[in-house]
């Protein structure tokens, strides 16, 4: 049966099969032996003793060979012993074992106790051999049992019957040798029993128990109940009076060597166990200081060297560094691509870098290096060639290559008494390298933490801004010409706080972009122009209100709506009311802003094309514009110089002013320019052919009050206001003609031509603040 299993199972799973198989065979044929000699022997037994002890020595080296053999198996089984180590760790356990059943039984059947009486064997040494295969068989299957992890009756059975065969190999030799043939005969037929149990246990589907490659396991206690075992027979041996005989003293110098030689081998498994600790430990410590992408630094292990500079006293310089776009380069090329680009930044950065000196990334793509020993004029030449290597094209990329820039914020450890102070200067150093522009490399100024606080309140105090009634809107007029009578007007939004006093719109809404208030800001304008414009009109004034709108309010889906309602609730003429675009949304998504433009057109509004010129917009763009007016941009009516003034024989002169208008009414557009702040500038657009201006020249924004009373006055005069501007049949924005008037005389000092209603010239006021696009920037 064990050779048929052996010979079924595939020749790298079959060891413990052809092991038993094979222990078996010797058993059997050391049987079949000795059962022939007891037949030969039986007719004159006692007369032939030196045969029968011939006999029962090659009977007992077979059995012993045969009990090694499937001791063999044992320890071959799967989940027994992995590794040769551990074989040999098992066996030595096992010798443990059977060294104090050796000592135990040695000194139980010697004098004075012979615990077997007659039956001790005291003229057989053939007796010893498989005796101590026996005594080994027990030790192996007792630790194979201990260490076994899994299920254990296959195991019981293969381990019972592998001692069961050697204890019947010692029954044959000392029936042969001494206590006659029927001991021998009754050896030899349970001799099958034992090789059956085998046999049975390995035809049974084998579950293998886990492994446990620790080296440190439960179960000792086979170490220390031998050795109780074996000293209290000792002791009882000793209080009777008894002998310790050879085979005694040699099992318990067995037993000695055995213990220690497993003591050395645990003291290797735990040096090795050790040293195999120490090693994980070592890796997931740079696991824990690494970036497992870029396999630079983290930012633990940048705070650590940090804590280490400060401490020390040296100086050191942190530069943070952020990739500028990279956002774009993960949405549209996809983050294999962005990872492979964040892999070369690290690499970048570490070849332009000393020894000492710590690459690390902090997340993304913000990254940070440690300048150890460096002074400030040192650290902002490595910064300027950081720039430099980290602005060249990432050509290493699947696809086109990729071009990026980087701002640069440095600190230095002078300036900042902790890591925490170190690190949030550089982090302001960075934030404003961005906001002055990106691509490029900022020292860290005390002005920075100032501006922080500032930047700070503002955000915090806006939110409730419109609660406590700290927002209102001022009114620019804008003025037909050459009349100079006001028609219509911008509403500019004004915030004075208690505290922080007049807050500049510049500054305090792209902070409302940032932080999601700016459609709130944007709704409440809308309400309260056309709350003020539906007064005016009340009250017979013919004008119009435009109002500006952010990008981010104009791509909301409910914008539309939004506007609607306004008009709705507050009964505006939808014609009445002109909605000022700038030319920085019209570069973000043209195909979403012109749906949203029509969709508003669709309520009947106007549009306005705001800072035309400032240098986004194409001519290709503005052809597919759902717009209706143009407001030219302050730099172009200005000419970033003074324009030609009209003496006789030249009339007044700006190119670019001339081509606009003459695009515009190309297109079908009615052209506003702004920023008009002197007489000369007036003359030139007037010459252009421009019928609307806007600036300090006709009026700063100011309350609605003052507006209306600017509008009572031009009415008084007996003069004609223009009507607001009214749907064409095309659908876009017809505005009257300007009243005809004499020829204009030209006033002295070539000041340009004096129109009728002229303003005074406000030579003193702040002439920053004239173009309204600037002052207030909801877009």
């Amino acid at each position: 049966m064990l050779i048929l299993s052996a010979r079924r199972r595939p020749p790298g799973r079959g060891v413990p099969h052809r092991l038993f198989a094979v222990g078996a065979l010797i058993a059997t044929v050391s049987a079949i032996a000795a059962l022939a000699g007891v037949v030969v022997l039986a007719p004159r037994w006692a007369a032939t003793q030196p045969d029968r002890m011939m006999l029962a020595s090659v009977v007992a080296v077979g059995f012993t060979l045969s009990a090694v053999v499937l001791c063999a198996g044992l320890l071959a089984l799967p989940g027994v012993s992995e590794t040769g180590g551990c074989v040999l760790r098992h066996v030595l356990d096992a010798l443990v074992i059977a060294a104090a059943l050796w000592f135990v039984g040695s000194v139980l059947i010697s004098p004075p106790t012979r615990i077997l009486g007659d039956w001790s064997p005291t003229a057989c040494p053939a007796i010893l051999l498989p005796a101590a295969a026996a005594a080994l068989a027990i030790g192996v299957a007792a630790i194979v049992g201990m260490r076994w992890s899994g299920p254990r009756r296959e195991l019981l059975l293969v381990g019972g019957g592998v001692v069961w065969a050697a204890l019947c190999g010692t029954g044959l030799a000392a029936g042969i040798c001494q206590r006659g043939a029927g001991l021998a005969l009754v050896s030899a037929a349970g001799l099958p029993v034992g090789l059956l149990l085998v046999a049975v246990a390995r035809r049974t589907p084998h579950v293998p128990g886990p492994r446990d490659g620790d080296v440190i396991r439960r179960g000792t206690g086979y170490a220390f109940v031998p050795m109780i075992a074996m000293a209290v027979v000792a002791m009882y041996h000793v209080l009777v009076r008894g002998e310790f005989t050879a085979m005694g003293i040699a099992a318990g110098s067995v037993e000695g060597l055995t213990l220690v030689a497993r003591q050395y081998l645990a003291l290797l498994d735990v040096r090795g166990y050790a040293l195999r600790l120490a090693d994980r430990e070592a890796h997931f410590r740079e696991l824990a200081h690494t970036d497992p992408l870029t396999g630079v630094a983290n930012r633990r292990a940048l705070l650590q060297e940090l804590h280490h500079e400060v401490a020390s006293g040296r100086p050191c310089v942190l530069v943070a560094l952020d990739l500028d776009g990279f956002k774009i380069i993960n949405d549209m090329r996809g983050h294999d691509v962005g990872d492979a680009v964040l892999v070369e930044v690290g690499q970048r950065l570490r070849a332009q870098l000393r020894p000492g000196d710590v690459t690390s990334r902090l997340g993304g793509d913000e990254f940070a290096v440690l300048l150890t020993a460096t002074g400030p004029d040192e650290a902002r030449r490595i910064a300027e060639r950081l720039l430099t290597v980290l602005n060249l094209p990432y050509e290493r990329v699947e696809g086109p290559v990729v071009r990026l820039s980087v701002s640069i914020g440095m600190a230095g450890s002078a300036a900042a008494p902790d890591v925490p102070a170190l690190l949030r200067n550089a982090d302001l150093a960075l934030r404003y390298a961005k906001q002055r522009g990106k691509n490029r490399v900022e020292q860290y100024d005390s002005d920075y933490d100032q501006q922080l606080r500032r930047r700070t309140a503002v955000e915090h105090e806006m939110r409730g801004a419109i609660e406590r009634g700290e927002l209102h809107l001022a009114y620019q007029p804008v003025a037909a010409v050459p009349s100079v009578r006001p028609v219509g007007a911008e509403a500019l939004l004004r915030w004075h706080h208690p505290q922080l006093g007049n807050v500049r719109p510049d500054e305090f809404i792209p902070l409302a972009e940032e932080c999601g208030q700016i459609g709130k800001l944007g709704a409440w304008v809308l309400d309260q122009a056309c709350r003020q414009l539906a007064r005016w009109l009340v009250d017979g004034h013919d004008v119009w209100v435009s109002v500006n709108v952010s990008p981010l309010e104009l791509h909301a889906p409910e914008y539309a709506l939004q506007v609607a309602e306004a008009l709705r609730a507050h009964q505006v003429p939808p014609q009445r009311l002109v909605l000022e675009v700038t030319e920085h949304a019209v570069a973000t998504d043209l195909d979403e802003l012109i749906r949203r433009l029509r969709a508003l057109r669709a309520t009947g509004v106007r549009i306005a094309l705001d800072d035309f010129g400032a240098g986004y917009s194409s001519l290709a763009q503005l052809r597919n514009l759902p717009i209706d007016i143009l407001k030219i941009d302050h730099s172009l009516v200005a000419e970033q110089g003074p324009a030609q003034p009209a003496v006789p024989g030249r009339r007044a002169f700006a190119p670019m002013v001339d081509i606009v208008m003459r695009l515009g009414h190309q297109l079908g557009l009615e052209v506003i320019a702004e920023g008009v702040t002197n007489q000369a500038e007036l003359a030139v657009v007037v010459e252009a052919g421009c019928r609307f201006g806007q600036g300090a020249l006709f009026g700063w924004g100011v309350p609605a009050e003052h507006l209306e009373a600017m509008l009572d006055a031009a009415t008084s005069q007996g003069s004609r206001a223009l009507p607001a501007p009214r749907p064409a049949p095309d659908g876009r924005l017809a505005l009257p003609p300007a009243p005809s008037s004499p020829a204009t005389p030209v006033s002295p000092a070539g000041a340009g031509p004096q129109v009728e209603g002229d303003l005074p010239t406000r030579g003193v006021q702040d002439l920053g603040s004239v173009d309204s696009a600037r002052e207030i920037r909801q877009a």
